[in-house]
């Protein structure tokens, strides 16, 4: 028993959703497709009678509506469904409510944004599995019609009852062939549904943390080992590998993930600030304190705080956290109290915290307490077989973005951006995607950039960077000694530099400038 192609495209298709464009995207996208018999309503309450009079062989039916939701729509299908099968295809935007739809009897899903070629699959292979069911059915019905009328004349003769016997036999075969091809069909959508169950869950539980190498699969293991448990994480590596992505997925697995994730930027704190940022201050605490500030680590009790750039705080403060690491408390700026709090505590850092220690800028007790559960990010140039998932993933969000349609990448882009060694890594690729989609014409991806400096080793590069790191110490040395060490002012080192003061700091910070006397 087979499903002809023109049986597919004259099944009766329905489309459900409350804006316009994408109910003309789909229409158009069926259309093209050769379907000659597509209806849509952006009213979802009166889907339920539309199907009782209609019989539809699916309804694409997006879940999040104003009025009526996709789910209070499938409640109301089912309870006025007879032959058990459900044709719903739901449309949304959101991870979680796909394994809730599938749980609430829809037999698949499309994402937004659109990828046309996975809708169209998916509604054609919907379609076959509808309408074999109910060709099938009506192929049974229309059997048993026939025995009945047949019965009188098989009781009148023998021979004629041998030739319905015969046909019966035939027709119980190819019955029997239907059925099993019913059950293939059933089979391989139960396993699609499995490996979408599990797609979905990975793309809930890990975000936007893109690749399928080995280094990142190492990273995603070590996530799943200690997101559930309690310890301090150290996440290592260099800037732009997507620490701070890592730090909410762990947060997001973990028995905190219904509580607060804090994020403090240690980097970009002033440093006159970064106490009362952390810990807050009482009102009168120093001059300009006019009212009480509640501190991040107040904010993040009961759930967790992520301190980014942590080799970046002031070695004065460094005491201050360690005791709230050992013993869960602290004081408030201009207060007496002690206050406690539970927080777990995930930090991170492109320095080398080792050599910090030795050098005098990092307390070696405070780091001890903070290696507990280390995690290194690979950088992209250990693991350029994700090069291309990245592109994709990012084509997809400028194109929501931007507005663009780019479905596609030209092999010798892709080759291009394998051959570079990235050494600002994830965020310097999403970088050159934002600007290659801004400036590409048409559909196919055209990377404008040109890698000249990957023909460097990354050995010289690093050298490069040290020297260049060097030069800018003793400039900003020499500044200060030549204004006295005054920062801020008209006379003071930020101006002469060019720099906002704060940034001035934490360059000082970065590189260990100190005035001795």
């Amino acid at each position: 028993m087979m499903i002809t192609e023109s049986e597919i495209l004259n099944a009766n298709i329905l489309i459900v959703d409350d804006q316009e464009t994408y109910v003309a995207l789909l229409e158009q996208l069926l259309s093209d497709s050769g379907y000659c018999r597509v209806t849509s309503t952006m009213n979802p309450q009166e889907v339920c009678a539309l199907h009782a009079k209609n019989h539809y062989d699916l309804i694409l039916l997006d879940l999040q509506m104003p009025v009526m939701t996709g789910f209070q729509v499938m409640e109301g299908l089912t309870s006025e469904n007879h032959d058990g099968y459900l044709p719903v295809l739901v449309i949304t935007a959101q991870p979680d409510h796909k394994l809730r739809a599938l749980q609430a009897g829809a037999k698949d899903f499309i994402s937004k944004p659109f990828d046309l070629f996975e809708v169209k699959t998916r509604i054609r292979n919907m379609l076959e599995v509808r309408l074999l069911y109910n060709k099938h059915e009506n192929y049974n019905k229309e059997l048993e019609q026939k025995v009945q009328e047949r019965t009188g004349d098989l009781l009148e003769t023998n021979a004629r009852l041998t030739r319905e016997i015969d046909d019966r036999k035939v027709a119980e075969e190819s019955l029997r062939g239907a059925f099993e091809k019913i059950g293939e069909l059933k089979d391989r959508l139960q396993a699609e549904n499995i490996y979408l169950r599990q797609e979905a869950a990975l793309e809930y539980n890990f975000g936007e943390v893109i690749g399928q190498s080995s280094a990142l699969s190492h990273v995603f293991s070590l996530v799943e080992q200690v997101a559930p448990m309690n310890a301090t994480v150290l996440l290592l590596g260099e800037s732009g590998t997507g620490k701070g992505v890592v730090a909410r997925a762990i947060h997001s697995r973990s028995a905190r993930k219904n509580k607060p994730l804090i994020t403090v930027n240690c980097a970009t704190l002033p440093a006159n600030l970064v106490e009362s940022e952390l810990f807050g201050r009482e009102r009168g605490a120093f001059t300009g304190s006019d009212g009480r500030q509640i501190g991040r680590f107040e904010l993040a009790d009961g759930g967790t705080i992520f301190l980014d750039e942590i080799g970046e705080l002031p070695l004065e403060l460094q005491c201050k956290l360690l005791r709230v690491v050992q013993d869960g408390e602290f004081e408030r700026l201009g207060s007496p109290r002690t206050i406690k709090t539970d927080v777990r505590i995930i930090a991170a850092t492109n320095r080398n915290l080792t050599k910090e220690v030795q050098n005098g800028r990092f307390r070696e007790d405070l780091f001890y307490r903070l290696n507990v559960f280390p995690l290194t990010m690979p950088p992209l140039r250990h693991r350029m077989e994700d090069i291309s998932l990245l592109v994709d993933h990012f084509i997809i969000k400028f194109n929501k973005k931007i507005g663009k349609r780019i479905d596609s990448v030209s092999k010798e882009a892709v080759n291009a951006l394998q051959k570079y060694h990235w050494p600002g890594n994830v965020r310097e690729l999403e970088s050159v995607i934002e600007r290659a989609v801004i400036t590409t014409r048409g559909t196919t991806l055209q990377v404008l950039d040109r890698f000249d400096s990957c023909l460097k080793s990354v050995e010289s590069e690093e050298q490069d960077v040290q020297v260049l790191a060097d030069l800018e110490q003793h400039h900003i040395l020499q500044v200060l000694k030549k204004t006295g060490w005054r920062i801020d002012g008209k006379k003071g080192a930020a101006l002469l530099l060019g720099l906002n003061p704060s940034t001035l700091r934490a360059r000082m910070r970065k590189h260990g400038i100190v005035r001795n006397s």
